[in-house]
């Protein structure tokens, strides 16, 4: 047997955590890579644009000057925002009260009605773009904010991630406000929607930038230019003005800035949502 004592201690090796860290920095980079040509154009005059220095030699305000005096670019954002905010505080509001009730509530076929949602998230919005364009045409809703705002409400993912978010609430939390009279409705307003204030704001988050980088259905039913987003406009500013890159990249920056700054300001909370959030 030989003798272990007398063997050289190997030390451990560096390069894994080397390794991890090396590939978290390239994927960081990747990520943050076109965000920063995004804002190092927008800085740039038209001469500079091709030009690959990040930073660029003489920056200027003039393509910032001219997006918001040749564009209507504050409506964009007026009706980006109008269209995301009311889609997002009705979604947080539909779809907390269907995940309550396919998570707590007993009746026959809830898991049969769960599945049927559950289904919808493996159809995309063009597959369904045309059957969902002859409903809203039906309805009357085309080319208005309804119209915008009511097929962007209703999706699966929401009433999924609040499902398995109240399957782990302990059942002694309503036992209690059984107890003292709560009704179903009471339960879930003053008990349930207090407790998943962490998820809501998350989910929040979700709703609002979905909504905000949303392109392909406003492009589709909206054509008043009081009522086009910032995306779709955008979309156009960039056909009429393929070469003037600072421009657009301008632009893209000025829309890009909103959702940026909303997710640094619920950035806290988004993280301890996802750390903290599951089901059983």
């Amino acid at each position: 047997m030989p003798d272990t004592a007398r063997l050289p201690r190997r030390r451990p090796s560096r390069l894994g955590p080397t390794a991890v860290w090396g590939s978290i920095a390239f994927l960081a980079l990747l990520t943050v890579a076109p965000l920063l040509y995004m804002v190092s154009t927008a800085f740039k005059q038209a001469k500079d644009v091709y030009t690959p220095d990040l930073i660029p030699g003489s920056p200027t305000l003039d393509n910032f000057r001219y997006i918001f005096s040749e564009i209507p670019i504050l409506r964009y954002l007026f009706n980006s925002f109008l269209v995301a905010a009311v889609v997002t505080v009705l979604s947080l509001f539909f779809h907390s009260m269907a995940g309550y009730a396919l998570a707590r509530l007993r009746f026959r076929g809830r898991d049969t009605i769960f599945s049927g949602i559950y289904a919808t998230l493996l159809i995309s919005l063009p597959l369904i773009m045309v059957p969902l364009f002859l409903v809203a045409k039906t309805l009357g809703i085309l080319d208005s904010y309804l119209g915008m705002i009511l097929p962007a409400v209703f999706n699966a993912f929401g009433i999924f991630f609040l499902r398995q978010f109240y399957l782990s609430f302990p059942d002694d939390v309503e036992e209690a406000a059984r107890l003292d009279g709560c009704g179903y409705w009471r339960i879930y307003w003053q008990v349930i929607l207090p407790m998943s204030r962490p998820l809501l704001t998350a989910l929040a988050v979700f709703f609002f930038l979905g909504t905000w980088n949303s392109f392909l259905w406003p492009l589709t039913i909206v054509q008043n230019p009081d009522l086009i987003p910032v995306q779709v406009g955008i979309s156009n500013f960039q056909g009429q003005f393929s070469a003037a890159w600072n421009y657009s990249m301008a632009a893209s920056t000025v829309a890009a800035l909103p959702t940026l700054i909303l997710f640094f300001v619920f950035q806290k909370q988004f993280t301890e949502t996802i750390k903290t959030s599951g089901g059983r």
